[in-house]
């Protein structure tokens, strides 16, 4: 069956059983490999992906549910060369030590700053609760979604001369 999925903004025709999930068709049919594979239950967070705003896990979403969504992975977020805001703080905060889990974190991390533009500590880590990290970055990563959500603010307000005449 031929089952149509938006992902970052791309239109992509996947011929797949619709209960597959959607992280195997993330990873094998687009390549996008953002998307980690590591429990395939449900239970550590490393397959997030953000589906009409909203995050969720990917090894547990079958592809027939998405036809009609937009689905973000990691790889909509920017580029090498231009990367978005979570990824620009996550660099210039060194918060990724092995990087398995970030892609995910990353990705809980927009949901929430596209709800919440200056989250709370607590905000924060609610949102990041199915996300498991062994690496012992934890603080690294909170401050890089605070500077994420600065970076994004700062983005979105115009510059002084902006607006003005004469």
């Amino acid at each position: 069956m031929t089952i149509s999925l938006t992902v970052n903004g791309s239109s992509h025709a996947i011929d797949a059983d619709p209960a597959t999930p959607l992280l195997y068709v993330l990873r094998d049919d687009l390549g996008l490999n953002g998307a980690k594979y590591g429990c395939g239950l449900g239970q550590c967070g490393s397959c997030t992906v953000v589906v009409d705003g909203e995050a969720v896990l990917s090894c547990m979403v079958p592809i027939m549910l998405l036809e009609g969504r937009e689905v973000t992975t990691v790889e909509g977020l920017g580029t090498i060369d231009e990367p978005g805001p979570l990824q620009q703080a996550f660099i210039e905060l060194q918060a990724a030590q092995c990087g398995y889990c970030i892609p995910g974190m990353m990705m809980s991390a927009h949901a929430l700053l596209r709800r919440k533009a200056q989250p709370s500590e607590e905000e924060i880590r609610e949102a990041l609760t199915t996300n498991l990290c062994r690496c012992g970055t934890h603080m690294r990563i909170l401050a890089a979604i605070r500077r994420a959500g600065e970076l994004m603010r700062a983005a979105s307000l115009p510059g002084p001369d902006e607006g003005r005449t004469g």
